[in-house]
């Protein structure tokens, strides 16, 4: 079982990995968005690789979240947890809370980007539960126990669930866009991890972002709208805290996957296995080589 780390902004490296190898990586969709670091962490194969590049060099429109997702899947990942930093549309999620979103918003219009499938080959994969369950329990249970263990006492609180809009950027947005996403039901907004979240049940990796929030975006009238040295006075204590969730969190994560998350593809495939195109077959032969056969 190896489980991938993707960090986000202010988390651009993974200190207590044991680092075997850095290793760049080509894909059919391109290059990820930096090396993979490979590691152990108490004994479990780790994959890093920060969202943005190291030294935050990529826009959230930049990012080639395909070339990511495909490179885990290369390397035979079977989770991934993702570190996003979100704002908050709701009064009880304050900054340096951490939410672990059960439900996506899709705001983006990049929607061709978000599949690996085309070029001769259709997929529709179910998209009710867009998150793991069985990986975001654990993180849960093991997010509170780091917590509850703080001294001196902390009071960052673990929301289990929660819809995350996702909008585009880099602009963060305006206070009727936040208005309305609250009004719509969102809980927090961020700029990445649909797209993964797509791409990984995509490729049968189970996902589960740990959304950390930052701000309040925009709509709070007696908090201060959000800036970039509002969010990277949180992003560091965020970094910190989310390090010491994976720490105790990896080596909990069960070796034997029982969710659905395994075999997405196993009723999605709606193309004749025959007209498949030979150059597509190959492309994607770490996703669906299984299915297509020989």
């Amino acid at each position: 079982m190896k489980t991938g780390v993707i960090g986000g902004s202010g988390f651009y490296e993974m200190e207590g990995l044991d680092v075997v190898e850095t290793l760049t990586v080509d894909t059919p969709f391109g290059a990820p968005s930096d090396a993979l670091v490979h590691g152990v962490l108490a004994g479990r194969d780790v994959y890093f690789l920060p969202r943005h590049g190291r030294g935050h060099r990529l826009l959230p429109s930049e990012i080639n979240h395909r070339a990511n997702i495909y490179a885990m899947k290369q390397m035979g990942v079977d989770h991934v947890i993702s570190i996003s930093a979100v704002g908050s549309l709701r009064e009880h999620l304050r900054p340096r809370d951490l939410v672990l979103p059960d439900q996506y918003f899709d705001r983006t219009k990049q929607s061709a980007a978000h599949t690996f499938f085309g070029e001769g080959l259709v997929a529709h994969v179910a998209f009710g539960e867009p998150a793991c369950p069985a990986l975001r329990a654990v993180i849960a249970e093991k997010a509170r126990t780091v917590i509850e263990g703080i001294r001196p006492p902390s009071d960052v609180r673990v929301n289990n669930g929660g819809t995350y809009a996702c909008m585009e950027g880099p602009a963060f947005s305006t206070k009727a866009e936040s208005n309305i996403n609250r009004q719509l039901g969102c809980d927090v907004i961020g700029m990445t991890s649909l797209p993964e979240a797509k791409l990984c049940r995509e490729a049968e990796i189970c996902y589960q972002a740990m959304a950390m929030v930052t701000d309040y975006d925009c709509w709070h009238e007696t908090e201060e709208h959000v800036t970039l040295d509002l969010i990277l006075g949180h992003l560091s204590a965020n970094s910190r805290l989310a390090l010491s969730i994976l720490r105790e969190l990896i080596p909990a994560i069960p070796e034997q996957r029982v969710c659905g998350c395994r075999s997405a593809l196993a009723c999605a495939i709606a193309t004749d296995r025959k007209v498949v195109p030979a150059a597509t077959r190959l492309k994607l032969a770490p996703l669906v080589g299984k299915y297509l056969g020989a």
